[in-house]
Order: structure tokens, then sequence, then C-alpha cells
């Protein structure tokens, strides 16, 4: 039999002598590895909600907003007065090098009814392109086209939570729904996107033609004026090349100089959203930090009771290096009771973290991630802090002397 399964098995003997001490002793292991999961767990789940939320937004995007007015000295806010119009859209499209789409938009609210069933949500004036800047498609009927937009046609899409409440489980395409008394058909369905990074469902909405929506639903004094611009570079790499184009060109569109400031604001989303995910991964990183401080005061509870079982069996020692024991033998053996008290510990910790994440999962319905590699790190981690802290006593054990120990009382 070898040296390790020997010690192994003297160890398990060891430990079944005092269950009591040897379950109070994994004690701190087993919450330490139970909440550095189930923390990582959530922290990671966490960090996907925010990724698939800055998803749904789209990807390489710009935010063109209206900016700010000077009136008698006072500045107001940006986006306070109305200095985008279409043909900014039109020329940035058809000027911008680095710009693959730009989706101007109007936005308002108002009630939908249909039959019996009323709702209120956001209205938007768009044009095609949006639904190709935002990734986001049609899963029942046909997009907005040009033709709508130039014609001003009563037609709309609608998203799933403003179907749910109009129609329930029916198909609404070819239905006529009222917005803001007026009649649209409802010519597609939008498929789900889920909240916002602001939390703000985006399904809440009803798309309606740009020149529909200037013209005879928002009511807009200036029917060529856009609310925003959602501008898509051609990829990630020409992103801030393509907000200096549009950056330059919207200068030189609204006589903007060192005398006049910019009445528009350029936002990088990507940026933004990029920050946003960063907190969230840094957060995710101090709840596991925060959780394994739990592992080392475990590490430290079992360095204390290895300590108190060497000082016990300290006759016993002296016994085994009398009859031929080596050294390395004693050092194993102590080596190997503290690498399975945390072992054991980090096992049943594993299973309460992988429960305790599902429970705060199914409770707070906040989202969870477990990782296989998580597991791995965390039980590997635990075998690590018995080796680290049973070191000091097995050594204790070790360098005893066999006539001293043999007295010991």
């Amino acid at each position: 039999m070898s040296t390790f399964l020997q010690s192994l098995l003297i160890a398990m003997r060891a430990l079944r002598v005092n269950k009591m001490r040897a379950l109070l002793t994994m004690l701190g292991i087993i919450i330490g590895i139970a909440a550095v999961i189930a923390m990582v767990a959530i922290g990671a789940g966490a960090s996907k909600m925010i990724s698939d939320q800055i998803s749904s937004i789209g990807s390489n995007l710009l935010l063109v907003l209206p900016g700010s007015i000077t009136s008698g000295g006072m500045r107001s806010g940006s986006g306070s007065t109305q200095t985008l119009t279409y043909d900014d859209a039109k020329a940035i499209k058809a000027e911008c090098p680095s710009v693959a789409e730009v989706a101007p938009t109007v936005r308002g609210s108002g009630q939908v009814v249909y039959g019996n069933q009323n709702w209120s949500t956001a209205l938007n004036g768009v044009t095609p392109e949006m639904l190709t800047v935002r990734d986001w498609p049609v899963v029942s009927g046909r997009n907005i086209t040009q033709s709508d937009v130039d014609g001003a046609t009563k037609n709309c899409l609608i998203g799933q939570t403003v179907a749910d409440n109009l129609f329930g489980a029916a198909d609404p395409v070819g239905k006529i729904i009222r917005v803001k008394k007026i009649p649209f058909t409802v010519i597609g369905l939008l498929g789900r996107k889920g909240q916002s990074p602001q939390g703000q469902d985006q399904d809440d909405v009803v798309y309606v033609p740009l020149r529909t929506a200037q013209r005879k639903l928002l009511g807009s004094q200036f029917p060529n004026v856009v609310g925003a611009m959602m501008v898509q570079a051609k990829s990630a790499e020409v992103l801030k090349k393509a907000e200096e184009e549009v950056t330059a060109l919207l200068n030189q569109r609204h006589r903007v100089g060192p005398s006049r400031d910019a009445d528009y604001t350029v936002r990088n989303l990507s940026e933004i959203l990029a920050v946003a995910e960063q907190s969230s991964k840094v957060m995710s990183m101090l709840l596991g930090a925060v959780a394994s401080i739990s592992l080392v005061v475990g590490g430290i509870g079992i360095m204390n009771i290895m300590l108190v079982s060497v000082t016990e069996r300290t006759r016993e020692i002296g016994i085994r290096i009398a009859i031929g024991a080596k050294r390395r033998d004693i050092l194993l053996q102590f080596l190997t009771e503290a690498v399975l008290l945390t072992t054991c510990g980090g096992i049943i910790g594993m299973l309460l973290g992988v429960i305790g994440a599902r429970v705060v999962a199914e409770l707070v319905g906040w989202p969870t991630l477990i990782s296989v590699n998580t597991i791995v790190v965390a039980f590997a981690f635990s075998a690590g802090v018995g080796v680290f802290f049973g070191f000091y006593p097995a050594r204790k054990a070790a360098s005893l002397n066999p006539i001293e120990a043999l007295r010991y009382e």
C-alpha cells in the first residue's frame, strides 16, 4: 500500500473519531465556497443581463440629438429645441463613407385602441432603416417601406407588449387599430426585445412611417424636423471615424463655427454601454473577492484545529516515529487530514452554492449564471487552502522530538 493511501486512511479514521469537530472545522470552508459560487453566479448573471440589454439596442451606434438654445442669457438643456431634420439624415447617409445606415425618428406617446381594449404606449415615427440599425426582426408581417414613408401611409408596426395587451394570443397583422383616434393597419409584429439598460420596456412601442407621424399623428409645427437620429457605422473599427464624419458634416450644414456653439449632440452609445458592462464585471469580481474572505477565515479555523490535533496526538506521533515512521510520513499524514477537511467542505459548499444561486434566481427573479470553471476553481482553491493552512501544523508535528513526544502526558 502506498504511503499516500495509508495517510489517507489514517486521516479518514482520525476525522471519524471527532465527527462533530471535523464538521465544525469544515463549516468555514463550506460557507466560503458556497458564498463564492453563489456571489459569482449572481454577478455573472447580472453581467449577462446587461450584455443582452446592450446588444438589444444595436451595434456600432451613434445617437445624434438636438442641442440646446440660448435665450436671454439662459441656456436650456440638450434636446430643448428642434434642430435636426430629415434632410440631415439623408445627407449623413449620402456623404459619410463610414456610415452604413441612418435612422431618423420622432417620438411621442398616445392611446391605442382595438375593439374594447386600449393601451397607452410610445409612438415613434421611423424609416425602414430603424429595424436594421436596431437589429430588430419582424416576426410576423412586413417592415415599413420607403413608399410608406414617402406616401405617409397609415400603416404601423407594434411591439410585443402592445400586441399582448390589445390582441392577446391572436395574430395582430392585418387588424385595424386606432392610434390617437386615427385608424392604422397593423402590417407587422416586432420580435421581443426586453428591457433597455435604463429599465424601459422596448416592446411597449408602436412604429409608424416617419412622414405619417410628422404630418398626421404628432402634429409637429415643422414637418421636416426629427427628434433624433441613430447612426450605424460600417464596423466597430470605423465607429470613431464615423463620429468625426457626422460631426464635421453637421457643423457644415448647421453653420457651426468659433462664434456659434453646436446645436446638436453626438453620443457614442458603444462607449457609454461598454462602461456600464465594465462596471458590472467589476461588481462581479468584487462580490467574489468579498466572499473569498470567508475562505481565508475558514482556513485559519482549520489551522487552529489542526494545531490542537497535533497537541492531542503528540504521544501517538512519538510512537509512530519510534517504530520507524519517517518525518515526511508524519508531515504527509497531517497535511492529508487538512486537505481532506477542506476538500469535503468544498464539495458540500459547491452543492450549497449551486442550490443557493438557484433559490435566489427563483425567489428574487435575478438571473444567475453558474460556470463550470467557477466550480472547478472554487474546488481547487479549497484544496489549496488545506495545503496552505495545514502545512504549519503538519510541519510542527513532523518536527517533534520523539523522546519528548513519548513522555508527553
